[in-house]
């Protein structure tokens, strides 16, 4: 199988890079100043271990590639320019091409199989950073990252068994799972801490936002029938991943929205998943004024490109309590 790889990021580079080791077939779809150095320079991957260039095909365009029945898509942008990408992908590609969604969140699925007949979600554990053009540091060691696959919405085929096969080849544990979008409703649960993560690193440190954030989720979740793999079920599949290990570069920074602020993006994934929540409380009627509150923060950093992490935990806590009064007094 052929990997055409679409944003070549933290977990997309991570991912290009560890199956071009193993010799699988791979095409990255980058863009800008990281494909310039991609092409030119090669692919850095820095890990625990130490770092090594990678001279992985990419490509600016997939209007370039000369599609084959042995190609599979995988996803790794996030998840707001998802619909770019499946613009870009569907009048080209054949049409029982494999579509994997490697992201956060759980709307890009959904989104996908109005495109694709054949979309596959991956529930997706990787530390990893995208911080500079032509770079990905990753900080587990031996094994980089958790990606489990599966069927969207449900269900296990052989195509995920080989792509389970080919990135456990490649150094990652992954598995082919029935139910991927109950693992990836489990991960959502985790992902809304990284709105906090963004906005204040005392508030990190707290919790008492992130708890919540993932309260009112769980409610929202029974009022949609949702269920989720257990807490504890998903704690021991990720307790494989090593704690973050130093590298020679520079020390961690953060979650995957905190590096959007970071790299002053424009927009980030907020809304796929604090707004997921927001979006699934409105259909059903459950208040969601915590998860509000940071969705609307992470915009006005975004948009002012403040430093993640810089509201103070007082300021943040401030905000959420005005919230949930204004909540409760309506």
């Amino acid at each position: 199988m052929r990997y055409i790889i679409y944003g070549p990021g933290a977990i997309g580079g991570l991912l290009a890079g560890l199956l071009h080791e193993s010799h699988h077939e791979v095409v990255a779809v980058a863009r800008g100043h990281h494909y310039e150095r991609m092409l030119h320079d090669g692919l850095e991957l820095v890990s625990p271990e130490g770092s090594r260039r990678l001279r992985i095909p990419v490509v600016q365009s997939i209007d370039s590639l000369t599609w084959t029945d042995h190609d599979a898509i995988i996803c790794a942008v996030k998840s707001q320019d998802t619909e770019g990408v499946l613009a870009a992908c569907a009048p080209v590609a054949p049409e029982h091409t494999p579509f994997i969604c490697a992201q956060n969140g759980v709307a890009n699925e959904h989104l996908a199989m109005r495109f694709f007949p054949h979309v596959y979600g991956m529930c997706v554990f990787l530390p990893a950073e995208h911080l500079a053009p032509g770079s990905v540091t990753y900080y587990s060691s031996p094994i980089p990252g958790v990606l489990d696959i599966g069927c969207a919405p449900a269900g296990c085929d052989a195509t995920a068994e080989e792509v389970a096969s080919d990135l456990t080849a490649a150094g990652f544990s992954c598995r082919a799972t029935d139910d991927v979008l109950a693992w990836k409703y489990a991960k959502l649960l985790n992902n809304l801490g990284n709105a906090v993560d963004a906005i204040s690193d005392g508030a990190v440190a707290d919790g008492t936002i992130y708890r919540l954030a993932r309260n009112e989720a769980l409610r929202v979740y029974e009022a949609c029938s949702i269920t989720p793999i257990p807490e504890d079920e998903a704690r021991e599949r990720r307790s494989i991943l090593s704690p973050p290990r130093a590298t020679a570069g520079p020390p961690r920074g953060g979650s995957s929205t905190w590096q959007s602020l970071a790299t002053h993006a424009s927009r980030t994934e907020v809304d796929y998943l604090n707004g997921e929540i927001v979006l699934l409380g409105r259909q059903h009627g459950i208040p969601t004024p915590v998860n509000a509150t940071l969705q609307r923060l992470v915009w006005a950093m975004a948009r002012s490109q403040h430093l993640p992490g810089s509201m103070s935990s007082e300021a943040l806590s401030a905000a959420v309590d005005q919230a949930m009064h204004a909540e409760s007094s309506a």
